[in-house]
């Protein structure tokens, strides 16, 4: 599986922004995926997941109420919408997906993640 993100950019503190993780490879409907992100000198941590089709998702608590994770598995395409942002949401930001067939179990840490993406950054303006 080969993960591509998209649709960061600059904006303004309260506005929004719509990321998208284009997947290829056949497996990807059954794969758990998440988002993650890295700021300017700091780790890199985890953002959101949800399950395979969508049914279980989590949230850092930093983002809970403000980004809504979610997929459709027929366009191999997972999407973080980030409402509200933040300047200190600015990071890249990764998208990321396990191998793990069909499970029901929504991973939150980096080495759960089989597959990696290059990142997208996000530059959000007070």
């Amino acid at each position: 599986v080969q993960l591509q993100a998209s649709g960061g950019g600059v904006v303004q503190a309260g506005d929004s922004l719509r990321l998208s993780c284009a997947a290829s490879g056949r497996a990807f409907g059954s794969y758990g995926m998440g988002w993650f992100r890295q700021a300017p000198g700091k780790e890199r941590e985890f953002v959101a997941g949800l399950t395979w089709n969508g049914g279980r998702v989590y949230y850092a608590d930093s983002v809970k109420g403000r980004f809504t994770i979610s997929r459709d598995n027929a366009k191999k395409t997972g999407y973080l919408q980030t409402d509200n942002l933040k300047p200190e949401d600015t990071a890249e930001y990764y998208c990321a997906a396990s191998k793990a067939l069909r499970s029901e179990y929504v991973r939150r840490t980096e080495r759960e993640y089989d597959y990696w993406g290059p990142g997208t950054l996000v530059t959000v303006s007070s």
